[in-house]
């Protein structure tokens, strides 16, 4: 009996061992974002709509971001078209249209070769006019 139950510990364990190792290999294949969200909270109308998602690449191969759609023509996106080398990073530089007041919840395509080859990106916030 005892025999049994360390054999089923060690096999647990080395069962363990192969899920994590797979998990970080899995990790090592994306790319990945320091940020999926921005915040702008509430600003007035006109002001600044710029903000920037920061990547890495964690592949063992150049990674190609094909296209980066938003979810519509208030936002328009830049990004890097040259490959990003393994390990490095890069920017995604958006910019909302701050003259439509009210409140925007809108969603930005990545789509890349990497393993989570389309990565979802969000901006929301408050456009308001000052009342003078």
């Amino acid at each position: 009996m005892t025999k049994r139950l360390v054999l089923l510990s060690i096999f647990c364990i080395a069962a363990f061992n192969l899920f994590a190792q797979k998990q970080q290999n899995n990790q090592k294949e994306l790319i990945t974002f320091t940020e999926k969200i921005h915040d702008y909270g509430t600003i007035e109308v006109g002001s600044p709509g710029d903000c920037v998602f920061k990547f890495t690449n964690n592949m063992k191969t150049a990674l190609v971001i094909s296209n980066v759609k938003p979810s519509c023509g208030c936002t328009v996106a830049n990004w890097p078209k040259q490959p990003i080398l393994p390990g490095k990073t890069g920017v995604i530089k958006l910019n909302y249209n701050t003259k439509i007041p009210g409140t925007f919840n809108k969603t930005i395509v990545v789509t890349s070769n990497a393993k989570n080859a389309n990565v979802l990106l969000r901006i929301k916030g408050n456009v308001i006019r000052l009342q003078k």
